[in-house]
């Protein structure tokens, strides 16, 4: 079925004549902009979104396989942090950063003479909220993978066919994911996201999501405070220095070796060097999409 899917897929590329396709170095556009280079040759080109939601280890990465795979790349810096919607980190925010990415692809298209913009969106991606879904329709950029009904781990088999190094990549997503929705998208966040994640794949954790909250808890301290006027509430009360949580998420066969030699420790300090106040564990383990599942609220039991 894969190798038919395959097949199909060849000839859908091949009808484009050329094709410029949105190239983030995951096992989806990894995927595509090989078999676009196997088929088109130079007809094709691959451009990477360079901004402070792509980590540089992915960037990195993404030219690395590129350059080992004779796939025509270019970079092109994004300016989705200039628009103040994206920074607002609405639940539609993947809307904005891909309109700005497809902004940024058609004149290259238009002036460089190609007739096709894809990307990598797939048949499994239909059950998840994927706001970017619209803007590539805005832009008529095209979804050859979905169309010809590739799942994820079609790709995955296909792509170790290949002999590509993504086959068994982890799911990857931009780092402003890490940041639930209506909580500002800022650059120090991203920073500290990214150096946790780091820091969690060098220890050897595959499947890594280091979740970032902000909490507004009033503390009492005796060393920094404010003291309302007389006559009322006179309580010493401040904010706290740093407010940042980091919810970590992994993989749930990874989660035993987290307490194992000390780990769950080094992991703590770790983050909280970082700048993380608070440092905990996900006992539901890695979920793609995590934040794109109903917030509830948790009531107190009855006593």
């Amino acid at each position: 079925m894969s190798l038919t899917k395959l097949a199909q897929l060849r000839e859908l590329i091949g009808s484009y004549g050329s094709c410029l396709v949105a190239y983030s170095g995951g096992v989806d556009s990894v995927f595509l902009a090989c078999v676009a280079r196997e088929v088109l040759g130079d007809k094709s080109l691959a451009v990477v979104a360079d901004s402070p939601s792509l980590p540089r280890r992915e960037l990195e990465e993404a030219l690395s396989i590129a350059k080992t795979f004779q796939i025509p790349v270019r970079v092109v810096r994004t300016a989705e942090f200039e628009n103040p919607n994206y920074i607002a980190n609405p639940n539609n925010r993947c809307y904005f950063c891909k309109h700005e990415l497809f902004e940024e692809l058609a004149p290259i298209a238009r002036a460089e003479g190609f007739a096709v913009i894809a990307y990598g969106e797939n048949a499994s991606d239909a059950g998840d909220y994927r706001p970017g879904a619209l803007a590539a329709a805005e832009f008529q950029v095209r979804a050859p993978l979905k169309q010809v009904g590739l799942t994820k781990q079609e790709i995955r088999v296909l792509s170790a066919s290949l002999g590509l190094p993504t086959a068994d990549k982890p799911q990857m997503a931009c780092l402003s994911s890490r940041i639930p929705y209506g909580e500002p998208v800022t650059e120090k966040k991203l920073a500290m996201i990214e150096n946790a994640e780091n820091f969690l794949r060098d220890l050897g954790f595959h499947d890594v999501r280091v979740r970032h909250h902000e909490l507004q808890a009033r503390v009492t301290s005796l060393n920094r405070y404010t003291v309302k006027p007389a006559g009322k509430d006179s309580a010493v009360q401040r904010f706290n220095d740093s407010t940042a949580l980091a919810r970590i998420e992994i993989g749930p066969s990874e989660l035993k070796r987290l307490w194992e030699n000390g780990l769950n420790e080094r992991v703590a300090v770790a983050l909280k060097r970082i700048g993380y106040a608070h440092v905990t564990l996900d006992l539901q383990g890695y979920r793609p999409g995590s934040l794109n599942q109903p917030i509830s609220v948790v009531q107190r039991p009855p006593v």
